[in-house]
């Protein structure tokens, strides 16, 4: 079984990275809101409690130099067709002020440690088709091209 390497030539930054609570949630809104999901802190604040209140929710913040610079969001789900748990990144997103030096790697193996230490057979991700960059970097790290992904709207998310 091969390990995807998730470490860019260079120095990763020296982050730390922990759970999130809710006194991340200023910086969990703009974050989001950088992703493209309008967040406020009060909206942050209710998602952060979401997902503690869930055991099979995680959300991992990265702090670089004292300021909260990228965050993951892992999902584990049962999958019926392979009899397995699948990890899912709800979402990963860095500050563009810290993007090109490798703190998304970081997260990304964070996210692999998590998902293998709750079972999962396999960690995937959805991207958007207009995030031609962001689809770069994930086969760079491993990732290989899943499924089409099609989406019916029930309501506004």
């Amino acid at each position: 079984m091969s390990v995807a390497h998730f470490g860019p030539p260079g120095e990763l930054p020296d982050a730390d990275l922990r759970s999130a609570s809710e006194v991340d949630a200023d910086d969990v809104a703009a974050l989001l809101s950088e992703l493209g999901y309008p967040c406020d802190r009060a909206d942050a604040d209710r998602r952060i409690r979401s997902i503690l209140e869930n055991d099979r929710q995680a959300l991992v913040v990265a702090r670089v130099d004292g300021v909260v610079s990228g965050l993951v969001a892992l999902d584990f789900m049962y999958y019926l067709p392979l009899d397995t748990v699948t990890c899912r990144i709800t979402a990963l997103v860095v500050t563009s002020s810290a993007r090109g030096q490798g703190l998304g790697r970081q997260l990304l193996r964070e996210a692999e440690r998590r998902a293998r230490a709750g079972g999962a057979a396999r960690l995937e991700l959805a991207s958007g088709s207009q995030r031609t960059d962001a689809h770069a970097f994930y086969k760079a790290c491993g990732f290989s091209d899943g499924t089409l992904r099609f989406i019916k709207r029930l309501g506004d998310a």
